[in-house]
């Protein structure tokens, strides 16, 4: 099989029929984008495992621990302060007596304006919020650390622990770099602690605000105007109160004769012939995924009984269940069958994982466009975006996915804001999209 243009023509597969999960534990499919390979020659493939959270009951959710965190310095003042607290008190009124919540805010300081509490007392908190006013810097680093404190008072591997940050301004008093927010997730990430970023306006930065949200597995949302905020505080807590699965870990073990070669989205480790990924919550009725890109061997015909009646992954899931509160593992085997015939190959073709990795690639090419971007590279960070835009639109047709032509023709959108008077919008939309995809967060 040659390489083409479009993907649908350079990877291949392997993959185990998977059983129903039972009603309360995650459906786990491990499997690869086609189920039949040629033989003969070395191979590029994707092996997805695709992990949905079941659903569940508002009486039977999980009991959250969520610590609120809002900038409150002077460049908040006016509609801005206004809009976020109505945000955080529609999400408070969302919340039961059995929840945790405190509220922080920060301007050149920090102040812990309701310290974490069940919410036996809700006016009471819905006051507070009310009682904020804007006035000073913003002192964003210093805000997440006092709101993790609050999180770590009740932290419990049977509540869902988050930290909601909300800023409309640069860092400006304590640390400030992204690497040192990226730093900060990643410990809080540890601990079980997940940091949603919301920035507000064009003035934040976002890089920093996704570095902090990806290192903790939170989620990263950009509102342009205040109004849009309560609709953002809504989607979030819509994630926060929908969890289902915690600590989420991924292990892939692959045949001796299997080279892994790299994660595609989200962070993948790769040690020999281990790859291993952590989530750090599954959302009831959402897919999450760990995708791994691997060569397989030029298997001959000797292979073939040994290929057809040997797994050459096995997959590994473990996580916490919030709804029984104990802990589930589940076993998968990922097996190839070998053919001769290229139309075999091709015709087992999972449509579905293929436009997932077709979906990830193109995101590196985004990526890659928006460095150019940054270096005043503008004329070839448009070339790039509509090439990215013609790649995802092919793929589109071949695989017959929406997804991927929704992407192409926000590539091109992309490419058609990139001069100096819409760049600073068109950066923070990107950065949010480019978050959203790798993550496969929730629009």
């Amino acid at each position: 099989m040659k390489t083409q243009n479009a993907l649908y023509g350079i990877g291949l597969f392997l993959v185990f029929a998977t059983l129903a999960a039972p009603a309360q534990q995650v459906a786990v499919d491990a499997a690869m984008n086609q189920s039949v390979i040629l033989a003969g020659e070395k191979q590029t493939a994707y092996l997805r495992v695709a992990m949905t959270g079941f659903d569940v009951e508002e009486a039977e959710r999980t009991p959250v621990n969520v610590a609120i965190v809002l900038d409150k310095s002077g460049s908040m003042s006016g509609e801005k302060i206004h809009h976020a607290k109505e945000a955080a008190i529609m999400a408070i009124q969302r919340l039961r007596k059995d929840d945790i919540v405190s509220v922080v805010v920060y301007d050149t300081t920090v102040n812990v304006l309701v310290p974490a509490t069940k919410l036996s007392s809700k006016e009471s908190v819905l006051e507070a919020v009310r009682s904020i006013e804007a006035g000073g810097s913003t002192a964003l680093f210093a805000g997440v650390s006092r709101g993790a404190n609050e999180v770590r008072k009740f932290i419990s591997k049977n509540r869902v622990n988050r930290v909601i940050l909300l800023s409309d301004g640069l860092a400006n008093v304590g640390p400030s770099a992204p690497s040192d927010l990226a730093e900060l997730g990643r410990s809080l990430g540890c601990e079980g602690i997940s940091v949603t970023t919301i920035g507000l306006g064009l003035g934040y930065n976002e890089d920093l605000m996704t570095q902090l949200a990806m290192y903790s597995d939170g989620n990263h949302m950009f509102a342009e105007t205040p109004t849009e905020l309560a609709g953002v505080f809504d989607a979030e807590f819509g994630d926060v109160l929908a969890v289902v699965a915690q600590d989420v870990a991924v292990a892939i073990d692959f045949d001796e004769h299997v080279r892994p070669v790299r994660g595609l989205g989200r962070e993948v480790d790769i040690a020999g012939q281990r790859a291993t990924a952590r989530l750090n919550q599954l959302y009831g009725g959402q897919m999450k995924y760990v995708l791994v890109e691997v060569e397989l061997p030029a298997y001959a015909g000797e292979d073939v009984l040994r290929a057809s009646s040997s797994p050459i992954a096995t997959v590994d899931v473990t996580y916490a269940n919030m709804r029984t509160e104990s802990p589930d593992r589940i076993h998968k085997q990922v097996a190839v069958r070998l053919t001769a015939e290229p139309d075999q190959a091709l015709k087992s073709l999972n449509k579905e994982i293929m436009a997932s990795a077709v979906e990830q690639i193109a995101l590196e090419k985004n990526r890659w466009a928006l460095r150019l971007r940054d270096e005043g590279k503008i004329e070839d960070a448009r070339a790039a975006l509509m090439s990215n835009s013609e790649f995802l639109s092919t793929n589109a047709i071949q695989l017959h996915s929406d997804k991927l032509k929704d992407q192409a023709a926000m590539n091109e959108q992309d490419a058609q804001n990139l001069d100096p008077g819409t760049w600073g919008r068109q950066r923070k939309i990107m950065r949010m999209n480019q978050y959203q995809v790798m993550q496969q967060q929730a629009e």
